[in-house]
């Protein structure tokens, strides 16, 4: 960590960035890291591409993250849970190419090692753990701003401490953030028990498309939905997550078509199912009971080719209960 310090402290103007699509990890840490190193008195710029996904715009400095790049210059970029350079999207593009040293933070297996300090913990829960220890181990102060983040972080990339590598640690780390001013009760009902009224619009149409075919259960949404609807079609639908809870399910899959024909591919498994090994095979990645990919469409094909694999899943686990 020492090096780590070191490009910090002699570092003033900061940009973070993280991956497209974020999810309340990605954003959870990049804040949480801009907060704290604020509080070191740097220059810290956050970016990703089209901005903050609406449900994490309870976040402290959200309405300061740009949803694009075109001016500035830094002396430290980090990527924060990006597992490759082309996940950081054209902000991260803008930002490597006008920063003068990267740290790699990410806790992905898939990390493809890019940066010039890598830190990288496959064990961590989430990316917002890695960055805990890393603020932590350096001496870095945790302001209650910079709590509330990554707490988010932590809660939102195990389900709500229900992932299969939540550890006692993990909710160390949870304790020790909420001694530090993060509301736990606040973090999950935000950011994980509220959704909008344009998801459930979504919701309502790609229930009509459901099926539950020898343990997976999916649906597809169709891009013509997000048209007639007038719906912003990079909305956060967490409908594999709600779709997973059916008993009779082990693995859940969400197809989303989008605007250039390809196909988003949401994945979720009860524990015991590892659905990672299918996002890999597609050219995606994740964590074993939550993972995505992108892929060509059209969406029949899409299903035709993603559903036996699936199904491999479902044979290949077993369904654990504790």
């Amino acid at each position: 960590m020492t090096s780590v310090l070191e490009a910090l402290q002699g570092a003033q103007k900061i940009v973070v960035v993280t991956h497209v699509q974020p999810d309340g990890d990605a954003i959870g840490t990049s804040l949480g890291l801009a907060h704290a190193l604020r509080g070191m008195g740097k220059q810290v710029d956050v970016a990703v591409d089209r901005g903050v996904p609406e449900y994490l715009r309870f976040l402290p400095g959200w309405e300061q993250v740009h949803a694009e790049l075109s001016t500035g210059e830094w002396d430290v970029l980090i990527s924060a849970d990006s597992s490759d350079v082309e996940r950081t999207g054209e902000c991260g593009r803008y930002a490597r190419a006008h920063s003068k040293f990267e740290i790699n933070l990410d806790h992905h297996a898939t990390n493809t090692q890019f940066g010039d300090i890598q830190i990288v913990v496959p064990e961590a829960v989430s990316a917002s753990e890695v960055a805990y220890d890393m603020l932590t181990a350096s001496g870095i102060p945790i302001s209650p701003d910079a709590a509330k983040s990554l707490l988010t972080g932590l809660v939102t990339d195990t389900m709500g401490f229900r992932t299969s590598n939540v550890s006692p640690r993990t909710l160390q780390i949870a304790q020790d953030l909420m001694k530090h001013g993060a509301s736990l009760t606040e973090i999950t009902s935000r950011s994980l028990d509220t959704r909008s009224y344009d998801s459930l619009l979504v919701w309502r149409e790609a229930l009509t498309h459901l099926a539950l075919d020898d343990g997976v259960i999916y649906t597809l949404v169709p891009f013509d939905v997000f048209r007639r609807l007038r719906v912003d079609p990079a909305l956060d639908l967490s409908l594999s997550s709600f779709l997973v809870t059916v008993s009779e399910a082990m693995v859940s899959a969400t197809f989303k078509e989008l605007h250039d024909g390809r196909v988003e591919l949401s994945l979720r498994s009860k524990l015991g199912f590892d659905v990672s090994q299918v996002a890999y095979k597609l050219g995606g990645g994740g964590h074993v009971q939550a993972s995505g990919a992108t892929i060509d469409g059209p969406l029949d094909d899409a299903v035709n080719r993603v559903l036996p694999l699936l199904k491999d899943v479902v044979r290949a686990g077993k369904l654990i209960v504790r």
